[in-house]
């Protein structure tokens, strides 16, 4: 129980002990004037009737007010739901988008590189052609000279 509910149930006991206890000083007759007229009746009686309809008014305004805060509650949740249910569209949209843009993206790198790749391709052909004759002119130099060499040695070199 909170502690502001135990006080005003302790205020209410303490209350009706003190009207028990003081009943018949309650009870007792009193002219009371209303204004235009006098009336004849127990002023404790009167004034704890004041009480309870106070006391009445009170739980009714309390009930009104936690209504209200309940409502006004649900309220705000359910603009927060759709709030939260726009935010999340946004987000998907933007996720949507990004992987739009990336797949781009990576289909030009892919092309690039499908480019890139074919030019080296080609660049290897040229280099390893240029390499083979290279190779085979320097070979067939070597041959020429191997050859030269050989005809010079078996000129030099006497019949037998």
């Amino acid at each position: 129980m909170k502690a502001r509910t135990f006080l005003l149930l302790m205020v209410m006991i303490l209350i009706a002990i003190f009207a028990a206890l003081n009943w018949h000083a309650f009870m007792a007759p009193t002219t009371l004037s209303l204004g235009v007229a006098d009336v004849q009746a127990p002023l404790g009686l009167v004034m704890l009737g004041m009480l309870a309809f106070l006391t009445a008014l009170f739980l009714v305004f309390v009930v009104y007010l936690q209504t209200s805060v309940l409502l006004e509650t649900r309220r705000h949740a359910r603009e927060q739901q759709a709030n939260r249910k726009l935010a999340d569209q946004a987000e998907a949209s933007r996720f949507t988008e990004l992987r739009t843009f990336l797949d781009g993206e990576l289909k030009r790198q892919a092309s690039q590189d499908a480019e890139s790749k074919a030019a080296l391709l080609a660049r290897m052909d040229l280099l390893e052609r240029d390499l083979r004759t290279s190779v085979e002119q320097a070979g067939n130099t070597l041959a020429a000279y191997i050859c030269e060499m050989e005809d010079r040695l078996e000129k030099a070199r006497p019949f037998g």
